[in-house]
This record gives C-alpha cells, structure tokens and sequence, in this order.
C-alpha cells in the first residue's frame, strides 16, 4: 500500500474554523500570529500545561512532527492554558519549556481566552488545521500519535507540498517516556481542598488554617495522609515546620508529585517505599537513598519501578518549611 493509499483511507470532515489567537497573554518564542500569518499554512494547535504529566507524555512527538515538517509548510502552535495559579508567571512558564526544548510558539493563554475559542476542555489536546483555516481533526488525551502524524501529512499533501521527508521517529524516555497502562491503578490526586479525594487522616482535612494531623492506623489503596504541621488551601497542601511528610499507598510503575518551593528559596526532600530507601526504584528527582530537592514550581518524578508493581506505601519527608504541594499523577 502506498501512501496515497493511506491518505485516501483518511476520512477528514471539516470540523470547525480555526479560531484566531488574539486572546494570548503573552507568546513565547515568536511574535504573534493570526490568521493572516497561518494563511496557508497547516496548523498543529497543542493545548497543554507544563505541570501536566498527560501532556509532557504527548511533547516527544509534538517536538518531533514540528522539527520533521516545519519547513514543509507545518506550523505548530502550543497554548499553555494554566490549571494551577503558580502556572500563570510567565516567567516560570518560559524557563519550564525552555527546559523542555520547547521551541516553537506559545501563546501564554491565562486568561482562558484561547481555550474557550476552540470550546477545548482538556490537557492535552491537539487540533490540525488545514490550510484554508478549517479544523480537520483533534485528539483529546494522549495516544493517536500514528494517525495525527498522517492528518498532518495528508493536509501538507493536499496544500501541495508533494515531497515529504520520512515520517518522525520517536522514542520517547525519562519522564516523557509512556505511562504502564496495564499497572496504573492509581489516578491523579489532588493536595488541595477544591478537588481532594482518598484523604485519611484522622479528623479529616481542616481548611485554610494550621494543623497537625496524624497517620491512621492502616492506608487503603489510593487513601493518603498528612503528618505534621500542615495548611490545606485550595490547590495545595503546604508544610509548615521542617519533618512534615505526606504517605500515600498507591499502585503505579510511577509517582510525580507537582511541588512548589518556599519563597526564600529550595527545599530538601526524601522519599521512601515501604519505609526504606528507594534504590532502584527512584525516580529522576530523587537519588538512591531518595534525596532530593525542590528548587523550581514543577512536577517531579519521584518514583519509576523497574521490577513487578504491586501495591506499595510510598512517603516524602520535607526537611525545610515552606514547600507546598499540590498534585499526585501517575504512570
């Protein structure tokens, strides 16, 4: 089968027009565009957040297909629409995807502005766009990456760019690397009181004042708890004296935890499983004996297993007051 072949197979039915991109607060690495600029041009418009696990799974490709098709007549667009309030510093959203090897424009949306143009209700998602301007095809989540590289080449096909280079290779690793589908039991978790759920201390959380909680006698799958002097908010959980920990007994090859720093600056953390040193098990933010530190507002991977998961108590130990936590995620 050639590729004409494919292309014809692909049933692409105009969707909707590409919405203009006015509402930006700021765009990085690029002036910014509007239609009159992409006139011509096949879009691929990339929602995400850089604290979103879901979507730093779906970047390896999105990177890719721009770097392949970019000068084939791709342009690719990323929106960063904040979920968190720490995600609307614009600085910190710079430095976060300059770390990343983001290099393609961004619109800074916080204003949600973007996101309410395309009616767009998750992270990650992904349009293309044709070059008339007509959205041809979206894909919610991560996944579909084989049949999103195809719309995009069919599209720079029918805009008649005839000679395509080779499609992408991928091979995602590190914290981009794909999810254990088959051995993700335990599902994204929220710190804070607007969205938290599996919370077992005793007495429950006490919201927006300082507490100390305590450990039950027993944690459930997927149950969690606070020990020490905590301050539940909104978003997040944050520590207030030094030895405050977080224990959360969950299933999953790995464990992110999205931490904030303290104002005056980083701070030290260490994690265990099953009441002993990780090893093996640590993730990219943690060494063998799991330390680590907190030094930037991001998600950090805690935890990769390398051998069979099975259910496993996992905890950090906050050596500084300060930090703030504010969601689990898993893969």
């Amino acid at each position: 089968m050639n590729v004409n072949d494919i292309f014809e197979r692909l049933h692409l039915p105009v969707e909707s027009r590409l919405p203009e991109f006015a509402g930006a607060t700021t765009w990085l690495n690029s002036p910014p565009l509007s239609s009159n600029d992409l006139h011509g041009k096949v879009v691929l418009a990339d929602f995400g957040t850089f604290t979103c696990i879901n979507w730093i799974r779906t970047l390896p490709y999105v990177r890719a297909w721009n770097e392949r098709y970019r000068d084939s007549g791709l342009v690719t667009i990323g929106i960063q629409t904040p979920e968190f309030e720490m995600e609307h510093d614009v600085d910190r959203v710079r430095q976060s995807l300059d770390a990343m090897q983001v290099d393609y424009p961004v619109a800074v949306d916080n204003d949600y502005a973007i996101w309410n143009a395309f009616a767009n209700q998750y992270w990650p998602a992904l349009y293309v766009a044709d070059a008339d301007g007509h959205i041809r095809h979206h894909h919610y989540g991560e996944g579909g990456y084989e049949k999103s590289e195809r719309v995009i080449r069919h599209l720079l096909n029918q805009a008649g760019t005839s000679e395509l280079p080779d499609p992408a290779v991928v091979a995602p690793d590190g914290i981009e690397a794909a999810a254990d589908w088959h051995n993700v039991r335990s599902q994204e978790t929220y710190v804070g009181w607007a969205r938290s759920e599996g919370f077992a201390s005793p007495g429950g959380a006490s919201f927006d004042e300082s507490r100390t909680y305590m450990l039950p006698p027993r944690l459930r799958t997927n149950e969690w708890a606070l020990v020490g002097d905590w301050t539940i908010g909104r978003e997040e959980g944050t520590a207030n004296q030094p030895g405050a920990r977080i224990v959360y007994q969950f299933h999953a090859r790995d464990l992110n935890l999205i931490l904030t720093p303290p104002d005056a600056g980083a701070a030290r953390f260490r994690v265990t499983l099953d009441g002993e040193r990780p090893g093996a098990a640590h993730g990219l933010d943690v060494d063998e004996d799991g330390n680590g530190v907190a030094s930037d507002a991001r998600l950090y991977q805690l935890i990769r297993q390398p051998g069979p998961i099975k259910d496993r108590k996992f905890e950090i130990e906050f050596h500084d007051a300060g930090i703030a936590a504010l969601c689990f995620t898993f893969g």
